[in-house]
């Protein structure tokens, strides 16, 4: 790697004194290779100090490097932009010389690295300068595209846009035949580099990253050897991040594999590497069962159009929450509630479309608990199943007749008892017991006295709306608010018992519209 760094003040270049200190610092007999990023000042700065250690006896030499993809021919006097990619060009060089290898060589393989490295950098939003109001230029919703690395703006303003197309667009910038900024074709080994800008997370790196290995295997046809993520060349707190491509020969590979003691280079010891490899998705775990079972049936019957309106009813209601229960879960949670909650939503309706043999009650609880086990991660995923499958064994043990608002009230109190079970709370622990057991006791007592169903689902949905509300009363005992302080939960109802609520409510009333309009 390097073996100096010299710092100027904040996105300045430094100035012609502190390059000359850091070359008399470290130059030895051999001399000494200075990497300069394209830009103005850092050229003249660095020149007129090379030019000074010369005078002095010093042998010196001079790389500037630009790997910017992001500004369209022609480029002025200034030409590209050095980026992140200068990274690469850094570790192939201070490789060659712990090699041994002449000025002249080390500077002969950087010059040849940085010929073949190209970089292009999204932002998301605009860094904070220290003692500044940080710049409302890039409005919500908005991303920044081919950005330099000192709060610039960058090449082009564009809506928000998921990160596959995000990487696309850059690939296609950085791989363009027409500017031919990169040599690299087809069949080509290449190294990748995804570069954080500050403020970004190692896990939202990581999943650009895993949508540009395939892309450049499978669009591109190119050989993927090595691939670095982290937080390389920041531009102080910026959200957003950069994707460089250098083209790979076996002497450049044996210089970013060479060990190295600078704390943040992401390979550090001599070791294989596994290859890079195209993730393949999970086949859907549908094996078990005929596919006639797992078909939605031709004609419906009335028992199939009312439960088929009182689950899009459940679905549609979590749908709407979904920003609801993560505010309210940012608070007493880890924020995802509503997010969890609408991916089991949103895959519970589609699923229904093709897949749930809704005129069968039993078999339907039991595809919604496989489309919930399929999507929905955390807690909730594995309590929501656990619920599915109770109800679907007490409504298979009944499944000898037509299923009665009797039997959803046996179904509905297997599975909260499977869930207290596993889940080790009860009622008054601030979880969705809160609503499905006041819920539970009202339905029952309509039942019992002989109401109408249909009303009594809705009185007991009325139930499981008052018990989700009163968790703001309630102290956690499990899960994640059960760290929270009781000032704090007082503010908040339990997002996982108003979710309950919600879905149970709507589905509910559903079934009260299904009944009045037949």
């Amino acid at each position: 790697m390097l073996t100096a760094s010299i710092c100027g003040d904040v996105f300045a270049s430094p100035p012609v004194d502190s390059i000359l200190a850091g070359i008399r610092a470290v130059t030895g007999p051999m001399g000494c290779l200075l990497i300069v990023m394209n830009y103005t000042g850092d050229r003249l700065n660095f020149g007129l100090a090379a030019e000074q250690a010369r005078s002095e006896g010093y042998k010196i030499e001079t790389l500037i490097v630009g790997d910017d993809c992001a500004l369209p021919p022609p480029r002025g006097i200034a030409g590209r932009r050095g980026l992140a990619g200068t990274i690469l060009v850094n570790k192939v060089a201070g490789a060659a010389a712990a090699a041994g290898l002449s000025l002249a060589d080390v500077a002969s393989e950087a010059k040849r690295a940085s010929e073949v490295v190209g970089t292009m950098g999204v932002a998301l939003s605009v860094c904070t300068l220290p003692g500044q109001v940080t710049s409302d230029r890039l409005g919500p919703g908005k991303i920044e595209l081919g950005l330099g690395i000192h709060g610039e703006p960058g090449a082009a303003v564009a809506d928000l846009q998921p990160v596959d197309v995000v990487v696309s667009h850059a690939l296609k910038e950085i791989l363009s035949p027409e500017t031919n900024y990169v040599p690299i074709t087809r069949g080509n080994r290449v190294v990748l580099m995804i570069n954080g800008l500050g403020a970004t997370p190692v896990m939202e790196l990581m999943i650009a990253a895993g949508k540009t290995v395939p892309k450049l295997q499978l669009d591109f046809g190119l050989a993927v050897e090595r691939v670095y993520t982290g937080s390389f060349m920041t531009s102080l707190d910026m959200a957003g991040f950069s994707i460089s491509i250098m083209k790979a020969d076996q002497t450049l590979l044996q210089r970013l594999d060479a060990t190295t003691k600078a704390p943040h280079w992401p390979v550090g010891s001599a070791g294989n590497r596994p290859p890079a490899k195209i993730p393949v998705p999970l086949p859907p775990s549908r094996l078990t069962k005929s596919e006639e079972s797992l078909s939605r049936p031709l004609q419906l019957n009335e028992q199939g159009r009312i439960l088929e309106a009182a689950i899009e009813a459940a679905a549609n209601a979590v749908i709407d929450m979904r920003d609801c229960l993560n505010d309210w879960d940012s608070k007493v949670g880890d924020g995802d509630c509503g997010s969890t909650m609408y991916r089991g939503a949103t895959a519970i309706l589609d699923d229904m479309k093709k897949y749930y043999p809704l005129n069968d009650a039993a078999e339907t609880v039991n595809e919604i608990g496989s489309s919930i086990r399929r999507t929905m991660g955390g807690t909730s995923g594995v309590l929501y199943n656990i619920f599915c499958k109770a109800a679907y064994a007490q409504l298979k043990a009944n499944s000898d007749s037509a299923v009665t608002a009797n039997k959803w009230a046996e179904a509905l109190e297997a599975a909260i008892a499977a869930v207290s079970k596993y889940g080790g709370a009860s009622g008054g622990c601030r979880t969705l017991l809160d609503a499905l057991i006041p819920a539970l006791a009202v339905l029952k007592e309509r039942l019992a006295a002989a109401d109408d169903s249909s009303t009594a689902f809705v009185l007991s949905s009325e139930a499981a709306l008052a018990g989700a509300e009163s968790t703001k009363d309630m102290q956690a005992q499990a899960g994640r608010s059960s760290y929270v302080s009781a000032g704090v939960l007082a503010t908040v109802p339990d997002p996982g018992a108003m979710a309950a609520a919600a879905w149970y409510r709507a589905a509910a009333l559903a079934v009260m519209d299904k009944y009045q309009a037949s």
